[in-house]
C-alpha cells in the first residue's frame, strides 16, 4: 500500500493530521519516506544546496571554523560537527580548507547527524578518502559535551515542519490534511481549542502563521549543549530573520514546485526557518546568538570575491562557470538574500568571524 493511500486511512480513522505531522511521515516514514528512501540532491535530483553549486561555500565555510577555533584558544581537542550533511560534499570542500591548518585537523573529532540511511551511505563514500574520519549519532541531544564543538547546519531547519494556524473572522483554526470521500488528499480547517496563538507577527485575517515546535525544540538542545560544551554553531538556511505571516510549505520535484499532497514521499517537503524561534530557544537554554546576515554578505565577509578571483586565475577556462556560481550563492536575487546565517556560542565573550565585521 501506498504512503498516500496509508495516510488516507489512518487519517479516516483519526481525523485530519497537523501539517507538521504530515510533512515528518512524508519526509522520514520507514517505508516510504523521502529521506528514507529517495534522497536526491544536485542538479539532476530534486534539489539543489550551496554546497553543490560551489566549492567555494564548504572552504569558506571551512575557514569561519579553524578561525573560530583559534578565537577559541585553539583547543587540542573538540568535535567538528555537522548537522545533516548530505552527500557530504561541504564537509568534503571544508576538510580540504582545513589542510592549511593541520593543528586544527589533529584536533578534531567529526561527528555527522544524519537520519537518512541513503545519505548515510552517501556520505560515507564522499568522505572516505578525507583528512578525518567520520562517526555517525542520532541527534544533537546525543553529543556528550565534554569538549567544545564547532557545528555546522546548512539547509537544516527546513526539514523541521511548522504546524499552520490561520486568523479566520471568528479566531484562530489550524489548517489540516484530511481526505475526501474518494479518497484524495485535502487541506481544511479544524477550528482550534481556546483560540488564542501567541505571536508578535502581524497576521491578518486569511493569513496563515506557522508555528515550528521541532525548530524550537533544535534550537533549545543546541544552546543547551553549547552553554555546556562551549564552542559554536552555524546555521544557514532560507527563511524569517523576524517574526512574520505566510505560508512557505512547498514541494519540490525536479527543481520544480509539484503539490505537496500529490504523491507523498515522493518530492521534498520544505518549509521557511524561522530564526526568531530558534535563537530565542538558544538563549532560553543559557547560550548567546548573533543576529541573522543575509548569505551573501556573510560570504563576502569570508572573501569570495577574492577566492572567486583566484579560482578564475587558476582556471581561466571556467571564469563564466565561476561568475555564475558565485552570482548563484551572493546575488539578491538568487540565494543572496533569501538565505540567512547566525550562529549560537559561548562563551559570551567569543568574537566570531563575519558576524561583527
Amino acid at each position: 500500500m501506498s504512503l498516500k493511500a496509508r495516510l488516507a486511512r489512518e487519517i479516516a480513522l483519526t481525523g485530519p493530521m497537523t501539517v507538521a505531522d504530515y510533512v515528518t511521515r512524508c519526509l522520514h516514514d520507514p517505508a516510504d519516506g523521502y529521506y528514507a528512501t529517495r534522497p536526491e540532491l544536485g542538479a539532476r535530483g530534486d534539489f539543489i544546496t550551496a554546497p553543490l553549486v560551489s566549492q567555494m561555500f564548504g572552504e569558506l565555510i571551512g575557514l569561519w571554523m579553524i578561525e573560530t577555533w583559534r578565537r577559541l584558544g585553539a583547543p587540542d581537542r573538540f568535535r567538528l560537527v555537522e548537522v545533516g550533511p548530505g552527500d557530504g560534499t561541504l564537509m568534503l570542500d571544508l576538510l580540504r580548507a582545513a589542510h592549511v591548518a593541520p593543528d586544527f585537523l589533529q584536533a578534531a573529532d567529526l561527528v555527522l547527524i544524519e537520519p537518512s540511511r541513503p545519505l548515510r551511505e552517501a556520505q560515507a563514500r564522499q568522505l572516505a578518502e578525507s583528512a578525518l574520519e567520520p562517526r555517525w549519532v542520532a541527534s544533537v541531544a546525543a553529543l556528550p559535551a565534554d569538549a567544545p564543538i564547532l557545528l555546522v547546519a546548512n539547509e537544516v531547519l527546513d526539514c523541521l515542519p511548522a504546524r499552520q494556524f490561520v486568523r479566520t473572522e471568528g479566531g484562530w483554526a489550524e489548517r489540516r490534511v484530511g481526505v475526501t470521500e474518494d479518497g484524495e488528499l485535502t487541506f481544511g480547517l479544524s477550528a482550534l481549542t481556546g483560540g488564542l496563538i501567541e505571536t508578535t507577527a502581524e497576521v491578518g485575517v486569511g493569513q496563515v502563521l506557522e508555528v515550528s515546535e521541532q525548530q524550537a525544540a533544535f534550537g533549545r538542545d543546541l544552546g543547551d549543549l553549547i552553554r555546556r560544551s562551549g564552542g559554536a554553531a552555524l546555521l544557514i538556511d532560507y527563511g524569517r530573520a523576524r517574526p512574520e505571516a505566510g505560508d512557505t510549505l512547498q514541494a519540490l520535484q525536479r527543481h520544480r514546485k509539484v503539490d505537496p499532497l500529490a504523491e507523498p514521499g515522493a518530492c521534498d517537503l520544505t518549509q521557511c526557518a524561522d530564526f526568531p524561534t530558534v535563537l530565542e530557544a538558544a538563549v532560553r537554554a543559557g547560550a548567546d546568538v548573533t543576529g541573522c546576515l543575509a548569505q551573501g554578505e556573510f560570504l563576502k565577509r569570508l572573501g569570495i570575491e577574492t577566492r572567486t578571483y583566484r579560482l578564475k586565475a587558476s582556471r581561466p577556462e571556467a571564469a563564466p562557470v565561476i561568475d555564475r556560481q558565485l552570482s548563484r550563492l551572493v546575488a539578491p536575487d538568487q540565494m543572496g538574500e533569501l538565505f540567512k546565517a547566525c550562529a549560537i556560542f559561548s562563551p559570551r565573550s567569543l568574537d566570531l568571524p563575519a558576524f561583527n565585521a
